[in-house]
C-alpha cells in the first residue's frame, strides 16, 4: 500500500503540472460519537483522483473552455481493481470523461495527452 500512496502523491504533481485540477478523493465510512455510521468520500468505487482537465470546445464553441471530468485510480504494479471500481471508470469513460488506470505518471500523461495539447 505505501508504493500506491506514494504514487498516489506523485500523480497529484505531475497530473497538476500538466494543467488537469486534481483532487484526493478518499472514500470510506466511519462512526461518529454517537455511533452512527458515516460515509465519506464520493462514493463506492469513484477513483483515487477526482478532478478535471479544461478542454477549448471548437469550432461551435470557439473560445469556450469546458471541464472534462478525470478519474485516476492509483495502483501498484500488482494492484487489481474492485469491480465498483471498474464500474465506475467504465460510468465514467460513457460519459466522456476521462479515465486512466494509473501505475506510473506516464500512465496518466498518456491518458491526458489528447486532451492537453
Amino acid at each position: 500500500m505505501a508504493s500506491e500512496t506514494a504514487l498516489l502523491s506523485r500523480l497529484l504533481i505531475r497530473v497538476s503540472q500538466l494543467g488537469a485540477r486534481i483532487f484526493r478523493n478518499n472514500v470510506g465510512r466511519l462512526q461518529d460519537r454517537r455511533g452512527r455510521w458515516v460515509q465519506y468520500g464520493l462514493c463506492v468505487g469513484s477513483s483515487d483522483l477526482i478532478g478535471y482537465v479544461p478542454v477549448i470546445i471548437q469550432p461551435e464553441h470557439v473560445g469556450r473552455t469546458i471541464a472534462v471530468f478525470l478519474a485516476i485510480e492509483c495502483k501498484s504494479a500488482d494492484g487489481r481493481l474492485r469491480p465498483e471500481q471498474q464500474q465506475f471508470l467504465k460510468v465514467v469513460q460513457s460519459h466522456g470523461g476521462i479515465v486512466c488506470v494509473a501505475r506510473s505518471e506516464s500512465d496518466a500523461e498518456i491518458a491526458l495527452a489528447p486532451w492537453l495539447r
